[in-house]
C-alpha cells in the first residue's frame, strides 16, 4: 500500500496529518500553512483521494498503512495529528509502537464503546448530516471505506481502550463539545486513560480544524511548543 501524500520535505521536524473518513489530505491545507519550520506530510488514507481502493477496509489496515508510510519516509518519531478516523488511527499507531510517536494530537477521535452495547452515535441520519456538513459530496472516496469504519467504530473494542495506557507520547485530546456526535464524556475518558494527556474543548462540533481553524491552530501549535 503506497498512500498518496503531500510532503513539504526539508530538514524540519516531521509532522504527519491524518484526515477523517470521507475526507482527504486537502482538508489540512490551511493548517499546514501554520506549521512553518516543520516537514509536513499529509497522506490520503486508503480508499480516499488518490490512494488505492481495496477489496476491504479494516481499522487495523489504516494503522498498518501509516506505519508503512513512516518506514518508507524513514520517520523515526514524528508528531501525529489525526481527525476522526485519522485520530483513531494515530492513537492505534501510538499504542502499537509507542517509540515511533513524539507527540500525539487527537481531534474528536471516535472512541468506540469500551464494552457492552454497540454504539448508536453513527445513525444513518447523522451520517447523512455529517456528509453534508463535512463536504463529503465534494470529495473523492470509496463509500465502502467510510461505511466499514463506521461499522467497526460502533462495536465495543476493549483492547483499544486497554492500549491507551501504552501511549508514551505527550498527547492533546480535542473535543468538539456537545455539538459533536462524539460524546464529550467519552473523550474525557480517553484523555484520562492516556498517561500524559490533556483535554481541551473547542465547542464547534466534530470538524474543529475546519469550523474553527484559528482556535484549532492555536491549540495545536501551543501544544507542540
Amino acid at each position: 500500500m503506497r498512500l498518496a501524500r503531500t510532503d513539504t520535505g526539508g530538514d524540519g521536524p516531521p509532522i504527519v496529518l491524518l484526515h477523517g473518513g470521507g475526507s482527504g489530505r486537502g482538508t489540512w491545507d490551511a493548517f499546514s500553512r501554520e506549521l512553518a519550520g516543520w516537514r509536513v506530510i499529509a497522506p490520503d488514507l486508503r480508499g480516499h483521494g488518490e490512494s488505492p481502493r481495496c477489496a476491504e477496509y479494516t481499522l487495523m489496515d489504516h494503522a498498518d498503512d501509516v506505519l508503512e508510510l513512516l518506514d518508507e519516509l524513514a520517520l523515526d518519531a514524528p508528531v501525529l495529528v489525526g481527525h476522526s478516523l485519522g485520530a483513531f488511527t494515530a492513537a492505534t499507531v501510538a499504542q502499537r509502537h509507542p517509540d515511533r510517536v513524539a507527540r500525539l494530537v487527537l481531534e474528536d477521535p471516535p472512541a468506540p464503546p469500551r464494552d457492552g452495547v454497540r454504539a448508536g452515535g453513527f445513525s444513518r441520519a447523522k451520517l447523512t448530516l455529517f456528509a453534508l456538513t463535512g463536504g463529503m459530496s465534494r470529495r473523492t472516496f470509496d463509500r465502502a471505506a467510510l461505511m466499514s469504519a463506521i461499522h467497526d467504530l460502533r462495536e465495543p473494542n476493549p483492547s483499544w481502550w486497554d492500549g491507551l495506557e501504552k501511549i508514551q507520547a505527550p498527547s492533546l485530546v480535542l473535543s468538539g463539545g456537545p455539538k459533536s456526535h462524539i460524546p464529550p464524556a467519552r473523550l474525557a475518558a480517553v484523555a484520562a486513560a492516556i498517561p500524559d494527556a490533556e483535554l481541551r474543548t473547542i465547542p464547534v462540533g466534530h470538524r474543529i480544524h475546519s469550523t474553527a481553524p484559528a482556535e484549532f491552530a492555536e491549540a495545536v501549535v501551543q501544544f507542540l511548543g
